[in-house]
């Protein structure tokens, strides 16, 4: 499985677990092709005006991502205002196809807050990887959604075509590692781009920063 996470992980052991609690001031200056990674072309977004977009590609089945969600959750809380966080799911097997039908469809049925974090912990900490539509709905119901609605929304429309949406991004964005972070359609940065997760949030903001900036 193409999970970025094993080389970040394995700088973090050898490094007495920096990234879980990296101290280090970030960066002062960040560096193309070090960093982060300009795209080319540059990407259209769905930012609103005077919005920068910073997408996370990611899986709930990847432990790299499992491992980034209480940091990005911090992040989240205290990002700056110009920013608009959206996640787009990767679906590189069919588990993973699975999971993005059922990210979508919690956020069509206004559950996705209610549901993000303890999907991962199904998956990683209890080892329910969810992975049939009847242990979908099951998990669901815990959140008061009757299985007969999940199924309904399950293979609408709607989701149908945000499921193709997101395979075209994660070609026209070239990823091939989750969790991977892209900035207003212009630039990339993974977490081994960076060494530590307060590096990597820097670098997130500077380069939302100079987005907000631009004329």
């Amino acid at each position: 499985m193409r999970f970025e996470w094993m080389a970040f992980f394995a700088a973090a052991l050898v490094s007495g677990s920096a990234l879980a609690q990296a101290t280090k001031p970030a960066p002062v200056e960040i560096v193309a092709g070090k960093q982060y990674q300009p795209l080319s072309p540059a990407q259209p977004t769905s930012a609103d005006a005077g919005k920068v977009e910073v997408a996370e590609f990611f899986m709930f089945g990847c432990p790299g991502c499992y491992a980034l969600e209480p940091h990005l959750q911090a992040w989240l809380a205290k990002k700056p205002d110009y920013v608009s966080f959206i996640r787009i799911p990767a679906q590189w097997n069919s588990v993973a196809e699975l999971h993005a039908r059922a990210f979508y469809t919690a956020e069509a049925l206004g559950k996705l807050d209610e549901i993000d974090g303890p999907f991962f912990e199904e998956f990683h900490a209890k080892g329910n990887h969810l992975d049939t539509e009847d242990k979908l709905a099951e998990f669901f119901g815990r959140f008061g959604v009757e299985a007969a609605k999940v199924k309904c929304t399950f293979y609408s429309f709607e989701i149908e075509t945000q499921l193709k949406r997101a395979l075209e991004l994660v070609e026209r964005y070239k990823i091939r590692s989750t969790p991977t972070v892209a900035v207003n359609g212009k630039y990339v940065t993974t977490g081994s781009m960076a060494g530590t997760y307060d590096a990597w949030f820097a670098i997130i903001n500077e380069l939302a920063a100079r987005e907000h900036a631009a004329p």
